[in-house]
């Protein structure tokens, strides 16, 4: 008993002796692993315990082997390494190179020369070492012109494709979808400031570009060009034309020029804008198919918007104040060539002088609108009007 006394004893001095010695080591090293130590006290402990001699007791009888203590002694012993490492670390000052931080700032790049650039520059673009251009072999461009040039022609294919599709599939001459055809609306001639007229008699500079516009719209109609292309239609009914292939081309109806009498400029060539007495040209805007009044006859009105209303005088209308449905429908350009809208000529006959007033003509009929708060020109047009001597 008293030798297994004196060899627990020396254990626990080795062990104790063991623990100090390996404490000091890792103060003195500061950034050793845990881990190691603790399994390197566990492995020496373990083999102290194995090499354990058994004793003999005072009477000659042998005692067991003592063996090695259970896992959860070393446990023990590991968790109280651990902890006593960790009160050693939180003890541990810093070294004097961690707090240096300015090892860990970036280091500025050197700036280049202007030789450097041009150099790097006429390498990337040519490299006689690698036979580059711009940083590619010429195995690389040309798979790479390939490609694109493939998608492209690709591209190119398809939407040549859909656009014959498109063109296949709709007729060049009529909307294929016309489910809703909107009201005509109105222009009027001559328009070059806005619509506004404002002249002098008296002042040949004031008027003139009003003339030379009026002489410019009335040109397709001059007689002897209706004469060749259109023919002469004495019906007052639709000039329906329905019957006849998709493709053929329409005849149109004749309109003088001469038929617009003191506003078609042959006998006055100044519109009467010299003697204070202005005309102006009203026509409808061209639909397709459309068939205006419901089987009768559009007629055009005429009155003073704002301003007093007997500043405006009479009013005269050339050659009738209603547009003629022998002119209608019309069928597109493509197959009306020589088609020739209807005008109305109007003229102010007794228009004061020096009155700014303010013009509205109208047209007037089944399914027309021409008191629209948005469109200013559907079925209508104003504009104002101010004559001096």
């Amino acid at each position: 008993m008293k030798d297994q006394g004196g060899r627990l004893l020396e254990l626990q001095q080795e062990g104790a002796h063991g623990k100090r010695f390996r404490t000091q080591g890792w103060m003195q090293a500061g950034k050793a692993s845990r881990g190691l130590l603790s399994n390197h006290f566990a492995s020496l402990l373990r083999r102290k315990l194995q090499n354990m001699e058994p004793s003999s007791t005072e009477g000659g009888s042998e005692e067991k082997v003592v063996k090695s203590p259970p896992a959860k002694v070393i446990l023990k012993h590991g968790q109280e390494l651990e902890e006593e490492q960790d009160q050693l670390a939180e003890h541990q000052p810093l070294e004097q190179e961690d707090l240096n931080f300015e090892r860990w700032k970036r280091r500025p790049i050197p700036r280049r020369t202007l030789h450097q650039k041009i150099a790097d520059l006429k390498k990337y673009l040519w490299n006689a070492e690698t036979n580059e251009f711009m940083g590619r072999s010429g195995k690389s461009w040309s798979l790479i012109l390939l490609f694109y040039a493939g998608l492209y022609v690709f591209l190119a294919a398809m939407f040549g494709g859909c656009l014959f599709c498109l063109m296949w599939s709709i007729s060049p001459y009529h909307p294929t979808y016309n489910d809703r055809v909107m009201p005509p609306g109105m222009t009027m001639a001559p328009h070059l400031e806005g619509h506004e007229i404002a002249f002098n008699a008296s002042d040949r500079k004031s008027w003139k570009k009003y003339a030379r516009s009026m002489d410019e719209l009335l040109r397709p109609y001059n007689d002897g060009a209706q004469d060749r292309k259109n023919i002469r239609c004495t019906h007052d009914t639709y000039f329906m034309q329905d019957n006849l292939e998709e493709s053929a081309e329409r005849k149109a109806c004749q309109f003088k020029r001469s038929w617009l009498q003191d506003c078609s400029g042959l006998h006055d060539p100044h519109y009467g804008y010299s003697q204070g007495r202005p005309c102006i040209l009203l026509r409808m805007n061209r639909i397709l198919g459309y068939l205006p009044g419901q089987g009768k006859p559009i007629n055009v009105t005429c009155g003073v918007k704002k301003g007093p209303p007997e500043a405006l005088g009479e009013i005269q209308f050339f050659p009738k104040s209603i547009f003629d449905m022998k002119y209608y429908p019309y069928y597109g350009k493509l197959r009306h060539v020589n088609y020739s809208s209807p005008v109305v000529a109007v003229r102010f006959a007794g228009v004061q002088y020096d009155t700014h007033i303010q013009v509205q003509c109208k047209l007037n009929g089944k399914g027309i609108i021409n008191d629209s708060p948005t469109d200013r020109y559907l079925g209508s047009v104003t504009f104002s009007l101010d004559v001096g001597a």
